[in-house]
């Protein structure tokens, strides 16, 4: 089947199976290798990545899905201008250790820091990364992260104004 979409912004064109995961496309396709696999069954949130601007489990998006939608990762992310104070909130939090989960983790931090309301409470933040699951660093850690990220209300609306292009 011949698919065509938009990832990071470039156009691509693969003839691919139409039950293809995204994760693999993305990373054996594509070559994206951030988006990291985990579970494979959606559980885990480390493959996530933004479809038409909403976060998804990419394990569970099969290619039939892709035709004329934008795609972003965690590669994608780094080029917004956004991205690097997410990067410093994470790491300033202690938030980062092995890695497999921080790319979903981010992908999922931008999706929650543009659907929540703009005084959030820890507990409301838990609740909406709750498909994030980190063996590593434990989940205090990303929520401190989380919570600067809220107090900066620039950040929110440039990352709202991206993700309306997204979608």
């Amino acid at each position: 089947m011949l698919i065509e979409f938009t990832v990071n912004g470039q156009n691509v064109r693969l003839n691919l199976p139409p039950t293809r995961r995204l994760l693999d496309v993305l990373r054996d396709d594509l070559g994206l290798i951030g988006t990291k696999e985990g579970c494979g069954r959606g559980e885990c949130g480390s493959c996530t990545v933004l479809l038409n601007g909403a976060r998804v489990n990419s394990c569970l998006v099969p290619a039939l899905q892709l035709p004329g939608s934008r795609v972003t990762t965690i590669e994608g992310l780094r080029e917004w201008p956004v991205f690097e104070r997410i990067a410093e909130a994470f790491i300033e939090n202690g938030s980062v250790q092995c890695g497999l989960c921080i790319p979903g983790y981010v992908m999922s931090t931008v999706a929650v820091l543009d659907e929540t309301a703009e005084q959030a409470t820890s507990e409301e933040i838990r609740r909406a990364l709750a498909g994030n699951l980190c063996r590593c660093t434990g989940y205090d850690k990303v929520l401190r992260a989380v919570e600067d990220l809220f107090e900066e209300p620039e950040l929110r609306r440039r990352i709202t104004e991206i993700l309306e292009r997204e979608r």
